[in-house]
Protein backbone atom coordinates (compact mmCIF):
# COMPACT_ATOMS: atom_id res chain seq x y z
CA UNK A 1 0.00 0.00 0.00
CA UNK A 2 1.33 3.26 -0.94
CA UNK A 3 1.35 6.24 1.64
CA UNK A 4 -0.42 9.22 0.40
CA UNK A 5 1.80 12.72 2.24
CA UNK A 6 -0.16 15.31 0.28
CA UNK A 7 1.98 17.65 -1.33
CA UNK A 8 5.84 18.39 -0.19
CA UNK A 9 7.30 21.59 1.57
CA UNK A 10 10.49 23.42 0.71
CA UNK A 11 12.03 24.45 4.19
CA UNK A 12 15.10 25.79 2.35
CA UNK A 13 15.86 26.34 -0.89
CA UNK A 14 19.91 27.20 -1.73
CA UNK A 15 22.18 28.51 -5.10
CA UNK A 16 25.10 26.84 -4.77
CA UNK A 17 28.23 26.38 -6.62
CA UNK A 18 27.12 23.71 -8.11
CA UNK A 19 23.24 24.28 -8.56
CA UNK A 20 20.26 24.70 -6.48
CA UNK A 21 19.81 22.59 -3.74
CA UNK A 22 16.48 22.23 -1.84
CA UNK A 23 15.56 20.32 1.74
CA UNK A 24 11.71 20.10 2.09
CA UNK A 25 9.44 18.21 4.18
CA UNK A 26 6.81 15.39 3.04
CA UNK A 27 4.63 14.11 5.33
CA UNK A 28 7.14 12.73 8.42
CA UNK A 29 10.01 12.62 5.67
CA UNK A 30 12.64 15.22 5.00
CA UNK A 31 14.41 15.27 1.56
CA UNK A 32 16.84 16.33 -0.34
CA UNK A 33 16.53 17.20 -3.95
CA UNK A 34 19.78 19.02 -6.15
CA UNK A 35 19.14 20.39 -9.35
CA UNK A 36 15.81 18.70 -9.43
CA UNK A 37 17.23 15.29 -8.79
CA UNK A 38 15.76 13.31 -5.75
CA UNK A 39 18.97 12.36 -3.44
CA UNK A 40 17.38 11.32 -0.86
CA UNK A 41 14.97 11.49 2.62
CA UNK A 42 15.14 10.08 5.68
CA UNK A 43 12.75 7.26 4.81
CA UNK A 44 15.13 4.17 5.77
CA UNK A 45 18.77 4.40 5.69
CA UNK A 46 19.13 0.25 5.39
CA UNK A 47 21.70 1.17 2.45
CA UNK A 48 23.52 3.99 3.74
CA UNK A 49 24.16 1.78 7.33
CA UNK A 50 24.94 -1.13 5.04
CA UNK A 51 28.04 1.16 3.18
CA UNK A 52 29.47 1.43 5.91
CA UNK A 53 29.14 -1.86 7.41
CA UNK A 54 30.26 -3.69 4.27
CA UNK A 55 33.25 -1.62 4.43
CA UNK A 56 34.23 -2.21 7.94
CA UNK A 57 33.56 -5.81 7.26
CA UNK A 58 35.88 -5.99 4.51
CA UNK A 59 38.76 -4.92 6.32
CA UNK A 60 39.30 -7.99 8.54
CA UNK A 61 39.79 -6.75 11.64
CA UNK A 62 42.22 -4.32 10.62
CA UNK A 63 41.78 -1.81 14.68
CA UNK A 64 40.31 1.82 14.64
CA UNK A 65 40.44 2.41 10.93
CA UNK A 66 40.21 5.83 9.35
CA UNK A 67 36.97 6.18 6.97
CA UNK A 68 36.73 8.83 4.78
CA UNK A 69 32.64 9.45 3.78
CA UNK A 70 31.24 11.29 1.07
CA UNK A 71 28.68 13.24 0.97
CA UNK A 72 27.14 14.30 4.11
CA UNK A 73 23.30 14.11 2.99
CA UNK A 74 20.90 13.55 5.76
CA UNK A 75 23.48 12.29 7.92
CA UNK A 76 22.59 8.45 7.84
CA UNK A 77 26.17 7.07 6.75
CA UNK A 78 27.60 9.49 9.56
CA UNK A 79 25.16 8.68 12.34
CA UNK A 80 25.99 5.06 11.80
CA UNK A 81 29.71 5.27 11.43
CA UNK A 82 30.06 7.41 14.51
CA UNK A 83 27.66 5.05 16.39
CA UNK A 84 30.29 2.20 16.06
CA UNK A 85 33.43 2.48 18.52
CA UNK A 86 35.49 0.06 16.41
CA UNK A 87 36.05 3.34 13.63
CA UNK A 88 38.84 5.77 14.17
CA UNK A 89 38.93 9.07 12.44
CA UNK A 90 35.94 9.87 10.49
CA UNK A 91 35.93 12.70 7.86
CA UNK A 92 32.85 13.62 5.90
CA UNK A 93 33.20 15.50 2.79
CA UNK A 94 30.65 17.47 1.80
CA UNK A 95 30.24 19.94 -1.05
CA UNK A 96 27.17 22.23 -0.21
CA UNK A 97 27.43 24.42 2.37
CA UNK A 98 23.71 24.63 2.98
CA UNK A 99 23.73 20.73 3.40
CA UNK A 100 26.41 21.31 6.36
CA UNK A 101 24.49 24.15 7.76
CA UNK A 102 20.96 21.93 7.80
CA UNK A 103 22.88 19.67 10.26
CA UNK A 104 24.99 22.02 12.28
CA UNK A 105 21.50 23.96 13.29
CA UNK A 106 18.63 23.50 11.18
CA UNK A 107 16.19 20.33 10.38
CA UNK A 108 18.68 17.72 9.81
CA UNK A 109 20.75 18.41 13.26
CA UNK A 110 18.62 15.65 15.38
CA UNK A 111 19.94 12.96 13.27
CA UNK A 112 23.66 14.21 13.70
CA UNK A 113 24.15 16.04 16.71
CA UNK A 114 25.45 12.86 18.46
CA UNK A 115 28.12 12.18 15.28
CA UNK A 116 28.67 15.82 15.29
CA UNK A 117 29.86 16.22 18.77
CA UNK A 118 32.35 13.16 18.12
CA UNK A 119 35.54 13.86 18.77
CA UNK A 120 36.65 11.50 16.08
CA UNK A 121 34.09 13.56 13.04
CA UNK A 122 35.44 16.31 11.39
CA UNK A 123 33.40 17.44 8.52
CA UNK A 124 35.22 19.11 5.53
CA UNK A 125 33.42 21.39 2.75
CA UNK A 126 34.71 20.48 -0.56
CA UNK A 127 34.33 19.01 -3.48
CA UNK A 128 34.91 14.78 -3.53
CA UNK A 129 36.16 14.70 -6.98
CA UNK A 130 38.58 17.78 -5.86
CA UNK A 131 39.46 16.15 -2.45
CA UNK A 132 40.36 12.78 -3.57
CA UNK A 133 42.80 14.14 -6.49
CA UNK A 134 44.49 16.71 -3.53
CA UNK A 135 44.86 15.72 -0.46
CA UNK A 136 47.74 14.13 1.06
CA UNK A 137 45.54 12.37 3.55
CA UNK A 138 45.31 8.60 3.37
CA UNK A 139 42.31 6.28 4.78
CA UNK A 140 41.38 2.84 5.54
CA UNK A 141 38.20 2.79 4.17
CA UNK A 142 36.39 5.09 1.30
CA UNK A 143 32.34 5.32 1.70
CA UNK A 144 31.00 7.36 -1.16
CA UNK A 145 27.64 8.58 -1.75
CA UNK A 146 27.27 11.27 -3.59
CA UNK A 147 25.35 10.40 -6.75
CA UNK A 148 22.74 7.78 -7.06
CA UNK A 149 25.07 5.79 -8.79
CA UNK A 150 28.20 5.56 -11.28
CA UNK A 151 25.56 6.25 -14.19
CA UNK A 152 23.86 8.66 -12.53
CA UNK A 153 25.71 11.35 -11.01
CA UNK A 154 23.93 14.70 -9.76
CA UNK A 155 26.04 16.95 -12.04
CA UNK A 156 27.94 16.29 -14.96
CA UNK A 157 31.39 16.77 -12.82
CA UNK A 158 31.10 13.61 -11.17
CA UNK A 159 31.19 11.13 -13.88
CA UNK A 160 34.79 11.00 -13.84
CA UNK A 161 35.27 9.88 -10.04
CA UNK A 162 33.60 6.58 -11.47
CA UNK A 163 36.19 6.12 -14.37
CA UNK A 164 39.79 4.72 -13.86
CA UNK A 165 41.08 7.61 -13.52
CA UNK A 166 39.07 8.98 -10.42
CA UNK A 167 39.11 5.30 -9.56
CA UNK A 168 42.73 5.81 -9.30
CA UNK A 169 43.01 9.28 -6.95
CA UNK A 170 40.64 7.07 -4.67
CA UNK A 171 42.91 3.86 -4.76
CA UNK A 172 45.61 6.94 -3.42
CA UNK A 173 44.55 7.86 -0.70
CA UNK A 174 43.46 4.05 0.42
CA UNK A 175 46.07 2.57 2.70
CA UNK A 176 47.20 -0.98 1.80
CA UNK A 177 44.07 -3.28 1.95
CA UNK A 178 42.00 -0.21 2.16
CA UNK A 179 38.72 -0.40 0.69
CA UNK A 180 36.52 1.24 -1.29
CA UNK A 181 32.18 1.49 -0.75
CA UNK A 182 29.89 3.25 -3.20
CA UNK A 183 26.19 3.72 -2.87
CA UNK A 184 24.15 3.04 -6.29
CA UNK A 185 20.12 2.81 -6.74
CA UNK A 186 21.17 0.08 -8.92
CA UNK A 187 23.16 -2.60 -9.57
CA UNK A 188 26.78 -1.50 -12.04
CA UNK A 189 27.77 -4.78 -13.86
CA UNK A 190 30.10 -2.03 -15.72
CA UNK A 191 31.14 -0.69 -12.91
CA UNK A 192 32.44 -3.61 -11.26
CA UNK A 193 34.27 -4.39 -14.77
CA UNK A 194 36.34 -0.87 -14.33
CA UNK A 195 37.05 -1.58 -10.49
CA UNK A 196 38.97 -4.70 -11.43
CA UNK A 197 39.99 -3.25 -14.68
CA UNK A 198 41.49 -0.57 -12.49
CA UNK A 199 43.19 -3.20 -10.24
CA UNK A 200 40.66 -3.34 -7.15
CA UNK A 201 40.77 -7.07 -5.90
CA UNK A 202 37.82 -8.91 -4.03
CA UNK A 203 35.18 -6.75 -5.92
CA UNK A 204 31.74 -7.59 -5.28
CA UNK A 205 28.13 -5.80 -4.98
CA UNK A 206 26.15 -6.14 -1.76
CA UNK A 207 22.08 -5.66 -2.43
CA UNK A 208 19.19 -4.02 -0.15
CA UNK A 209 15.73 -4.94 -1.65
CA UNK A 210 13.50 -1.94 -2.05
CA UNK A 211 9.44 -2.14 -1.91
CA UNK A 212 9.55 -1.30 -6.08
CA UNK A 213 12.30 -1.47 -8.44
CA UNK A 214 15.70 -3.06 -8.75
CA UNK A 215 17.81 -2.99 -5.20
CA UNK A 216 20.21 -0.37 -4.04
CA UNK A 217 23.36 -1.63 -3.76
CA UNK A 218 26.78 -1.08 -2.11
CA UNK A 219 29.98 -1.92 -4.89
CA UNK A 220 32.73 -2.87 -2.76
CA UNK A 221 36.43 -3.31 -3.44
CA UNK A 222 40.10 -3.72 -2.25
CA UNK A 223 43.32 -1.98 -3.10
CA UNK A 224 45.36 -4.57 -2.98
CA UNK A 225 48.72 -4.75 -0.57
Amino acid sequence: MTTSYGTPVVLDRREGPHGEVVLRRHGPLLQIIANGCFLMDTSDGRSERLLVDAALAALDGRPRPDVLIGGLGVGFSLAHAAADPRWGRITVVERERAIVGWHRDGPLAHLTASALADPRTEIVESDLVDYVNETSATFDALCLDIDNGPGWTVTEGNAGLYAPAGLASCARVLRPKGVLAVWSAEPSPEFEGTLRNVGFQQVRTEEIPVARGVPDVVHIGVRPG
